[in-house]
């Protein structure tokens, strides 16, 4: 996989170049979005809660009522990180600064990928990003919940060098479902 570094005005995009049972090489941009970008947000937030409903936190009904005001909220407290391929939005992960279990600096969550574009590298692209902006970020220990029914996100997790760690914990959510939490440390 080769990076190549864009620095478009005062936004950042890291273009990758990811070969996959193919000879053919995927261009994926991966860039983390501003609240001006509230409709992609929300374009991948929706599909991915019609997607996978039962392994993300939040409720597709009440999501799709949000006013662009709600959308844009949700940057102060959250950064998200998006891959694109041939102009198309595939997948997204969001991120928040914080002290966490473990020694966590920050948290992740609502990984999520299109379908039609898993085993495209995207996913590889954000985690590659978000490492090499790690320590400018404050993301040097990263923190994350996944459902323990979820065993192909618990294998890529680990792939991605997540370690589970402590108990099982139990979904304020979704009551009667467990996650487990892991960390990976830079």
């Amino acid at each position: 996989m080769k990076l190549l570094a864009n620095i478009l005005g005062a936004s950042l995009e890291f273009l990758f170049t990811s070969r996959h049972n193919s000879d053919m090489a995927t261009e994926i941009t991966v860039a983390e979005l501003s609240s001006d970008d509230w409709p992609r947000l929300r374009d991948l937030r929706l599909a991915a809660l019609a997607d996978s409903p039962a392994i993300l936190a939040g409720k597709l009904d009440e999501e799709r009522n949000f006013t662009e005001e709600q959308w844009r909220e949700t940057f102060k407290k959250l950064s998200y990180v998006v891959a694109t391929i041939d102009g198309k939005d595939v997948a997204m992960i969001n991120v928040e600064n914080l002290v966490g279990d473990f020694g966590a600096t920050c948290w992740l969550g609502g990984l999520w990928s299109n379908p039609k574009y898993r085993g495209s590298g995207a996913v590889r692209a954000i985690f590659n990003y978000m490492d090499s902006v790690a320590s400018k970020r404050g993301w040097m220990v990263q923190g994350l919940g996944v459902m323990e029914s979820n065993t192909s996100a618990i294998a890529v997790f680990e792939k991605y060098g997540f370690i589970k760690r402590g108990d099982r914990v139990e979904s304020r959510g979704k009551p009667g479902n467990y996650y487990f939490r892991m960390i990976k440390s830079l």
